[in-house]
């Protein structure tokens, strides 16, 4: 969310963000937003005029009384009790007028970095930097539930009919698979200084309106029947969460945070057939990281977190690529975004796998999440956050990019002591 007094004096820039993220429809809005808050600015003064004026005449009626002027006092009594009631309809009036801005500045768009590329939506992404030889090899690749079924690893049928489509049960060596990559994140981040986190994996609807959009929320959040909960989508709102309406000392920054949680999203629309078996689905688990920083220092954190996971991906000998999203694949709250693209050797291209984004000061606006400088002043504090690594749809990118050719899968060396020293799947 902007801040109000940043879009009153520079509408125009506001609106050519709005253009730049191709959401005309919301060009309206800012006009909106400034009539109404001209409005609740003036019915503001008025009530202020007049408590200063009841401040006034009390002092005036208690000096009456005191002279024994009770008929003019009474008269001043009277003038009071009028300006009760107008004080009462301007503070209803300003109420209204503020929470109608509020609810518009919902929706009108984060302030976009001035390096974010100017695109439609994500077939505009601009390619950044590859690490890591894409290879092919000589052999054909099956799908990937094809590969874990080899392994008796997965039995998407029998989660059909338990729980529906975008379900699975993950079995023996897949699964261990699985649990191994969640706890390799989990040390390979602590081992970079973050602090490990297990959260809540339900949210109250103050915090999820207060890390998305409304149209996020809609197209991802699972609600809970009769509660004010919702099922997370990523633990990174959770995390974020964690420091609602609280001030933070100056001193105490950066937090850096790393954390483990199932994820549970809708994932609406129709999906391809590369987006069958583990691909898009209802439930996964995630290794995530947050960073609660200064706003000066968000931008060297945007450049460490997505370099996190590169790495990681590296480690286990899987070529990587990043993306820098387009101005029209931000997400509302969205200042900058990287994705994390993973090399499919089947598939001859890359697929996303993560990404890093640097929220500004919006999640903390919304939040009230401050800080406060050795002088007591206050400000409000930069959020970002980055995936780790996702499992199942890693373990896509795993067994493709360490699949051999008698059908085995190599396990990088990295992996092996979370495996049991198992050099390779299938021994």
């Amino acid at each position: 969310m902007l801040d109000i007094k940043f879009l009153r004096e520079n509408p125009e820039i506001v609106k050519q963000n709005i253009k730049n993220k191709f959401q005309d429809e919301k060009l309206p809005l800012v006009d909106k937003v400034i009539e109404l808050d001209a409005s609740a600015r003036k019915a503001q003064q008025e009530a202020d005029n007049l408590r200063a004026s009841r401040k006034k005449i009390s002092k005036e009626i208690g000096a009456l009384m005191a002279q024994g002027k009770k008929e003019e006092a009474e008269a001043k009594k009277e003038e009071v009790n009028k300006n009760a009631a107008r004080l009462e309809e301007l503070s209803t009036q300003e109420k209204e007028f503020q929470e109608k801005v509020k609810e518009i500045m919902m929706v009108i768009p984060n302030i976009i970095d001035p390096s974010v590329p100017i695109g439609k939506d994500d077939s505009e992404n601009v390619e950044i930097e590859k690490f890591g030889e894409p290879a092919v090899p000589d052999f054909e690749i099956p799908y990937h539930t094809e590969i874990m079924e080899k392994f008796n690893g997965i039995d998407i049928d029998a989660a059909g009919k338990v729980a529906g489509n975008g379900f699975y049960y993950l079995m023996g060596d897949i699964a261990r698979l699985h649990s191994a990559i969640i706890s390799y994140a989990r040390d390979f981040m602590i081992d970079k200084g973050f602090t490990y986190c297990i959260p809540p994996f339900m949210i109250r609807s103050n915090v999820v309106t207060g890390v998305m959009s409304f149209a996020e929320m809609d197209s991802m959040m699972y609600k809970i029947e009769g509660e004010d909960l919702y099922l997370i989508g990523t633990s990174e709102h959770s995390m974020i969460g964690k420091f609602i309406d609280t001030i933070i000392e100056e001193k105490e920054l950066p937090k850096t945070l790393t954390s483990y949680s199932p994820c549970f999203r809708k994932e609406k629309g129709a999906h391809g057939i590369e987006e069958r078996g583990v691909y898009r689905i209802h439930q996964f688990e995630k290794q995530e990281m947050i960073v609660v920083c200064k706003p000066e220092e968000s931008p060297f954190w945007f450049e460490n977190l997505w370099k996190n996971t590169v790495a990681l991906f590296r480690s286990l000998d899987i070529p990587v690529r990043t993306l820098e999203c387009c101005s029209g694949d931000l997400a509302d709250l969205k200042v900058k975004s990287i994705d994390v693209e993973a090399w499919s050797p089947r598939q001859k291209k890359y697929f996303e796998v993560g990404s890093c984004s640097n929220l500004g000061d919006a999640q903390a606006r919304r939040l009230q999440i401050r800080v406060r400088k050795e002088d007591g002043s206050k400000y409000f504090a930069h959020t970002l956050n980055n995936t780790v690594v996702a499992p199942p749809r890693m373990l896509i990118a795993f067994l493709e990019n360490n699949l051999m050719e008698d059908g085995n899968v190599r396990i990088p060396e990295v992996l092996r002591p979370y495996m049991g020293g198992k050099e390779f799947l299938g021994e």
